[in-house]
């Protein structure tokens, strides 16, 4: 159901971009008034741009707070936590893994690693 109504929702939304599109540039838009003095005469088709977008823009509104409310109740709590980094520290290491590397004895002359790796021979 919620698929269905974010179809509608997305078909509304493209029809009224065209319509609004397809009206003249002159300004007035929904602040004009109507006349009754034909429907497809030039002004005519501006009276029923109008409507129409008046009527598109009612509904895309109805709609996005009808999907809101629809996603809202849905019940699917799940967060994605396939990003989320870890809450615990990593463990702390005590003392060098190598200990010819050790920067107080450093014993075989070979340069020191700072980030606990084996050091490079020469």
């Amino acid at each position: 159901m919620f698929t269905f109504l974010l179809v509608v929702h997305a078909i509304i939304a493209a029809l009224l971009v065209t319509v609004i599109l397809m009206q003249k540039s002159e300004g007035g838009g929904l602040t004009t008034g109507g006349s009754p003095s034909g429907l497809m005469s030039a002004r005519g088709a501006a009276d029923f741009l109008t409507r129409a977008t008046a009527i598109l823009a009612g509904l895309f509104i109805a709609m996005s707070i009808a999907l809101a409310v629809i996603a809202a109740n849905r019940g699917g709590s799940s967060i994605d936590t396939s990003l989320a980094r870890p809450t615990t520290p990593p463990p702390a290491v005590s003392g060098p893994a190598n200990p010819a590397a050790d920067p107080v004895g450093n014993l075989t002359g070979a340069p020191v690693a700072d980030n606990g790796a084996v050091p490079l021979a020469r």
